[in-house]
């Protein structure tokens, strides 16, 4: 009997390691933060509860709007590009041409790259003086770039540009995987009945990988309001605050100015912001994602 029963428990001995770890650095790290999103903490000194009051001053404080403002510009910017051209490249990839795969390893190798490594490149190429991105528009196009990082009005669209390039690749293979589904006799069919490339593509492509593009975008836009390393390498939420967006704030609040409880409340803020849109999306995902 004990050892049937030692038998049937064998399977969470080996998961608890893994149970355990959840339970306490992720389940147990979600409630304590919902506990102090209501206390003023600084670390040094007991916690204090407030109640309400952290939510108030966030929501009375116009640099909060700014920065909600910011985060919405950001994965406006950020979200229809990164599914839109990992699409068309992973259409330009579903080729059975030789040394195809060559090309599609190229275009994967900045998802397994550093993203501090590749900030660092970026932002030097965003130099004004010496950047390669100036260069290259001054030579061949007589064009004065911009200062990218330093302008207010062109530094959140240079992080978008870095960003879309990071993740071009594991969307690309997303999309690449479901192109690959496809069964071709359904485009030979189209073929018989004279159907055009374009006709097969919004006929036949996007409503059978409609799946992947759902699960595309709800991933891209939750990334995109959690957008952080960009922020932290490329501007440090400047200039004049244009780049300050929603996790640099929480991060800022937290190990900065050591305001804990101010940045519990903002994170739970965003939770709920991610939550909702997130809702939104599977609600009416029926519209237009079809299943087969």
């Amino acid at each position: 009997m004990i050892k049937r029963w030692l038998y049937k428990l064998e399977p969470y001995f080996y998961l608890a390691p893994t149970i355990i770890g959840l339970l306490l650095f992720s389940a147990g790290a979600v409630i304590m933060s919902f506990l102090i999103s209501f206390t003023k903490w600084d670390v040094i000194n007991p916690p204090k509860f407030i109640g309400f009051q952290n939510y108030l001053i966030i929501f009375q404080s116009e640099l909060f709007w700014k920065i909600f403002g910011n985060t919405f510009y950001y994965v406006i910017l950020n979200v229809p590009p990164s599914i839109v051209i990992p699409l068309i490249i992973a259409v330009l990839l579903n080729q059975k041409l030789k040394g195809i795969n060559i090309f599609r390893s190229i275009y994967f190798l900045p998802v397994i790259s550093s993203i501090v490594a590749i900030a660092l490149v970026w932002s030097w190429l965003y130099n004004p003086e010496f950047g390669l991105i100036n260069y290259v528009l001054k030579k061949f196009f007589n064009i004065d770039g911009p200062r990218w990082l330093e302008d207010e009005n062109w530094a959140m669209p240079a992080m978008v540009i870095m960003n879309v390039w990071k993740s071009m690749g594991y969307n690309m293979v997303l999309f690449l995987a479901s192109l690959q589904n496809i069964p071709d006799s359904l485009y030979e069919v189209s073929e018989i009945d004279g159907a055009s490339g374009i006709k097969k593509f919004f006929n036949i492509t996007l409503p059978l990988i409609s799946p992947t593009t759902f699960f595309v975008f709800i991933i891209t836009i939750i990334s995109s309001f959690q957008v952080f390393e960009q922020t932290y390498i490329l501007t440090k939420g400047g200039p004049a605050n244009s780049t300050l967006t929603l996790s640099y704030y929480i991060y800022q609040n937290a190990f900065l100015y050591l305001r804990m409880g101010y940045s519990s409340a903002l994170s739970y803020i965003l939770f709920g912001i991610i939550f909702i849109i997130t809702l939104l999306q599977f609600k009416y995902q029926k519209k237009w994602v079809h299943y087969t």
